[in-house]
């Protein structure tokens, strides 16, 4: 049963930084790129990271390029975010994500790309 748990989640003052793990099981996790997505209240879903199967390719959104960092531990099947210079708008629900397909790494992609999320981690950015 392929399985993905979100946690590091919390309240961190505007400007702060916060770290956010997966831990991935059920599958063979250096099969897959992995993804990073959040979800506003009341907005759309929005990629902001993925990571290639080495870890050694990464993608950003434009909005957290330079300011966050994914990365995955291969050996322990856990994906990493590390998000610095948080911003109160960037309060939302942040899910791990698994691609359909193996051995891809899209640089555009749909949800429809996406098969498996976690049940998400809250992150709250403000006083």
């Amino acid at each position: 049963q392929v399985q993905l748990m979100e946690s590091g989640g919390g309240l961190v003052q505007p400007g702060g930084s916060m770290r956010l793990s997966c831990a991935a099981s059920g599958f063979t996790f250096t099969n897959f790129a992995m993804n990073w997505v959040r979800q506003a209240p009341g907005k759309e879903r929005e990629w902001i990271a993925s990571i290639d199967r080495a870890g050694t390719r990464p993608l950003y959104a434009d909005s957290v390029k330079g300011r966050f960092t994914i990365s995955r531990d291969n050996a322990n099947n856990i994906l990493n975010l590390q998000m610095n210079g948080l911003l109160p708008n960037e309060t939302a629900m942040y899910y791990c994500v698994k691609y359909r397909l193996p051995y891809v790494h899209y640089v555009r992609r749909t949800e429809k790309d996406f098969d498996t999320w976690g049940p998400g981690t809250q992150v709250t950015v403000g006083p």
